[in-house]
């Protein structure tokens, strides 16, 4: 296009400060902080959940060692307790008498190394125990940050989210009735330079950016028609004059 109304070409600079708030609002949306934040909590609470799955086989496996350990005791214990009732009403002579004695005091050497095991296997648990509470309590205040993250990200969205709409809707009708040809370049040029298309131009100076124009370009900016579309050499980007 060589040609466009110069009030159209005024308006792309709206076009363009529109887009580019359409931009930076939809960067914000994207990169806020909270994103990073759920995506941190979700990791930890992935490698908690592990842990605790890890953390309860173990605390089942020292259940059922306690729950032997105890029956190996009670099995013990019951067995002297009959031996020693059936000794107490003189069911056995002398010398069976002996030798249940002796049966007894084996008895009870067993079954103090079977209690020291007892609680050997029970303090284990109680460890194992603690350590399954101290990660489910982890789990619990990961939840509870992440209800409050997900809360300040929601709040944000609605927020940003509000202002995308507002942008959008001013956007469309500052592009309303804009040369077709030339909103045509205006997006081409758009996506070839990162979202930056229009500059505007008074005298040979480009602002936001400023360009370094070469001797011709200045030359031919200065013997253009109102109504030609001026375009910088190296990146093509249109030049809307601002002192007309």
């Amino acid at each position: 296009m060589s040609t466009a109304p110069a009030l159209d070409q005024r308006r792309l600079l709206d076009v363009q400060a529109l887009d580019t708030q359409l931009t930076k609002v939809a960067h914000q949306r994207r990169s806020h902080p909270s994103l990073a934040t759920l995506t941190e909590l979700a990791g930890r609470a992935e490698d908690l959940r592990r842990s605790s799955v890890l953390a309860e086989s173990v605390v089942n496996d020292h259940r059922r060692a306690v729950a032997k350990a105890e029956a190996d005791v009670e099995q013990v214990r019951e067995r002297a307790r009959r031996d020693q009732g059936r000794l107490d009403s003189g069911a056995f002579n002398a010398k069976d008498s002996v030798a249940v004695i002796a049966e007894l005091e084996q008895l009870a050497r067993r079954q103090g190394v079977l209690e020291d095991v007892e609680i050997e296997v029970m303090e284990q648990l109680e460890t194992a125990e603690g350590e399954l509470a101290a990660i489910r309590d982890q789990i619990a205040a990961i939840e509870s940050q992440v209800t409050a993250a997900t809360a300040e990200r929601d709040a944000a969205f609605t927020d940003l989210d509000a202002q995308l709409t507002d942008l959008a809707a001013r956007r469309e009708v500052a592009a309303t009735g804009i040369d077709a040809g030339l909103l045509a370049l205006y997006e081409k040029v758009r996506a070839g330079n990162g979202g930056l298309a229009v500059l505007g131009l008074r005298g040979t100076r480009t602002e936001p950016l400023q360009l370094d124009l070469s001797l011709s370009e200045v030359s031919a900016i200065k013997g253009a028609a109102k109504d030609q579309v001026l375009r910088d050499e190296e990146n093509g980007y249109i030049l809307v004059r601002l002192d007309d």
